[in-house]
């Protein structure tokens, strides 16, 4: 069954993604297939007690197990008050071992004085399809640690699941390392640690820096003819105007004590929209310091669209990399022009990058080809309200 033949009517969630894989697959001449393993001085698993035995992260899975019908509470339309900022979060129902395996680490974690940075993939992704060829890569040469968490079923679960997969990240990355960490997510990935840090306020005074690329902190149009016939769950969450995304921006969209920089592109397709007065991006309010940053408002003729800015894009990379180097903040003003110039972040091998790209896209039109449906958005879970 063909991403097309899901979705009805086509969208760009799954038109966009075929157009540039052709386009991939023609231009490097390859078959793509399993996406390789992770690279260069990759994670091997997690041990948060010296000695014990570390956990591999799990392999990717291309055939989520279904996921039940819910129904979205309150109904649209409704007011809701939901949970104070400072309200204690709930513990977490996902098994100890389940999370603990999600979890995968450099070994210079508990060693190294810099600061770690823990990967989030977006939606369709595990860490190693998302990550393994361009950021991980980049960090580990120049030894900066880093952890990646994998989230449920490709990232296309209810993303309340997905939430406590960080909240446990957050607070084993910042136990194994001794101090406080960096966040870098992309898409869902960069807005789901903001579900963990709005629901579960230990979480906050953990965190030194957020960096999001095209996160969907307020959602996407895109999701409304996606999900005309039925979508994932993590689909629905993201629709502009879901329940989920009304509890997630309630309070306050920032926290104090958090820098945060939010990396877009006014060409995003899948983040829409994503434009410098109205980005859905761009966070606003609360007590943490923002930077919401187009590439476009440093090189004017950028085009690069959401897959990009996710995997290889150079300005994102460098936008990123100056936040965590000046306390979490970036600046577009620091960002030489010559980088409007390159073609390519750095880790990412030229030479490998037309098969890992092609690779990258067949992975995310698999996932959203064979993630079963549901009716409609999950509900909201009891922790959501006072």
């Amino acid at each position: 069954m063909t991403c097309r033949d899901r979705l009805n009517p086509p969208t760009i969630f799954c038109a966009g993604i075929l157009v540039a894989l052709a386009l991939a697959a023609c231009g490097s001449g390859t078959t793509t297939g399993a996406f390789p393993g992770s690279q260069n001085g990759t994670a091997s698993g997690i041990a948060l007690n010296p000695g014990a035995t570390p956990t591999p992260a799990p392999a990717p899975r291309t055939t989520p197990a279904p996921v039940a019908t819910a129904t979205a509470t309150p109904a649209a339309g409704a007011s809701a008050s939901y949970a104070p900022l400072g309200q204690t979060g709930p513990a977490l129902s996902v098994p100890a071992a389940q999370l603990a395996a999600s979890l995968s680490c450099t070994p210079n974690v508990a060693t190294s004085a810099s600061t770690t940075i823990l990967l989030v993939p977006g939606t369709t992704l595990t860490p190693s399809v998302n990550f393994s060829w361009n950021y991980e890569r980049a960090f580990s040469a120049n030894a900066i640690p880093w952890c990646a968490v994998t989230l449920p079923d490709n990232a296309m679960a209810d993303i309340q699941t997905a939430g406590e997969y960080v909240v446990y990240a957050i607070r084993s990355v910042a136990a194994l390392s001794g101090k406080k960490i960096d966040i870098l997510g992309y898409s869902q990935g960069g807005m789901v640690p903001r579900w963990a840090l709005r629901f579960w306020p230990d979480t906050r005074r953990l965190v030194i820096a957020y960096v999001g690329l095209d996160p969907s902190n307020h959602g996407t149009i895109d999701a409304y003819p996606a999900c005309a016939a039925g979508c994932a769950p993590a689909l629905w969450q993201q629709q502009t105007g879901s329940h989920f995304l009304a509890a997630l921006n309630s309070g306050a969209e920032t926290f104090a004590g958090i820098a945060y920089t939010v990396v877009y592109s006014d060409t995003d397709e899948v983040v829409v929209p994503n434009l410098p007065v109205d980005s859905s991006s761009s966070l606003s309010g609360g007590g943490g310091a923002i930077a919401n940053i187009s590439v476009q408002s440093i090189c004017p003729t950028d085009v690069s669209d959401h897959l990009a800015m996710g995997s290889y894009d150079p300005v994102g990379y460098a936008l990123a990399l100056d936040a965590y180097t000046h306390a979490g903040l970036a600046s577009a003003s620091r960002i030489p022009l010559s980088t409007c110039l390159e073609t390519l972040q750095p880790g990412v091998d030229a030479a490998a990058f037309p098969i890992n790209y092609a690779n990258y896209l067949a992975y995310v039109a698999n996932t959203l080809a064979t993630t079963p449906f549901v009716s409609a958005e999950p509900t909201l879970a009891p922790y959501v309200y006072p």
